[in-house]
């Protein structure tokens, strides 16, 4: 299972010379599976090189999947600027939360008029079929990929994610906040074992985790925490706040190791295999 990451930030781009080495982008990560098939996750500003890229890879039609954990702009700001959704042979099929009030398709669309764009969701080439999940459920890609969706503690609500293909797990939790009196079971149940662990790691302090409760983020500590109560095999840190710095994610990232030791922080262009068997990324 290769896993690229794309987009890494929280909240909104952060473009410049402090972030220049882990990433400015927000949050976008692409996987592909043992049979070829393409997983997108989250379509912040990170998606629009990812689109650049599947252009390059892929010759002909390019089919994929799109997991939306939630609709704060951070995680779907990048979708009109995804270039494959204007190759008129090219097909997704975006997947998200059902709602009670207001429809995925809706949600999305709602980023394609003016005053915002200059065209509209209805108009875009591609086939775009979405579908609406609920908590708990779970539904199958290709022929070797089983996704298990849970919904998290995060305001207005935010999908975890597990993917299982080829006896290998990859576990993705961009937006949670714990309970001051325990993890939130919906995380551990997603990251059981998994081979990769990618949790919320906004704040750089409790401190600040603990003023901003509302927020539904997690510190670094935490997803430490869960990695070991989890029994997971590695931990990536992402979803940074857009006021950490690259020194202070490398800070970050020693005294995340100090408590769980085969962490590493998920960086813009940076690429894994499942399963790490080696180095861990610098």
């Amino acid at each position: 299972m290769r896993i690229r990451f794309w987009g890494v930030r929280g909240t909104i781009p952060t473009p410049g010379p402090t972030t220049i080495k882990v990433g400015g982008n927000t949050s976008c990560v692409d996987v592909l599976t043992s049979d070829q098939q393409l997983i997108i996750i989250d379509a912040g500003s990170g998606i629009r090189q990812l689109g650049k890229a599947l252009k390059e890879e892929y010759a002909g039609r390019i089919i994929g999947s799109i997991l939306i954990s939630h609709t704060h702009w951070d995680h779907i700001q990048g979708f009109p600027f995804f270039q494959p959704v204007w190759g008129r042979n090219n097909r997704f099929v975006l997947v998200g939360q059902k709602r009670v009030n207001q429809r995925l398709e809706e949600i999305l669309a709602g980023q394609f008029f003016e005053p915002y764009l200059p065209y509209n969701f209805q108009t875009l080439p591609a086939d775009l079929l979405v579908k609406e999940v609920d908590d708990g459920e779970t539904f199958i890609i290709g022929d070797n990929t089983l996704v298990e969706v849970a919904e998290l503690n995060h305001p207005g609500g935010c999908l975890g994610f597990r993917i299982e293909n080829s006896n290998l797990v990859f576990t993705y939790c961009s937006d949670v906040g714990h309970y001051n009196n325990g993890f939130d079971e919906a995380v551990l149940k997603l990251a059981r074992n998994a081979d990769l662990l990618l949790h919320d790691s906004h704040f750089g302090t409790m401190k600040e985790r603990n003023r901003f409760t509302s927020w539904g983020h997690s510190c670094w500590l935490e997803a430490a925490q869960v990695a070991l109560e989890a029994n997971v095999k590695c931990l990536a840190l992402s979803h940074y706040s857009p006021d950490l710095t690259d020194t202070d994610l490398e800070d970050i990232l020693q005294k995340t190791r100090r408590v769980f030791p085969n962490t590493f922080l998920a960086k813009e262009g940076l690429t894994v295999s499942l399963p790490l068997t080696n180095k861990l990324p610098d």
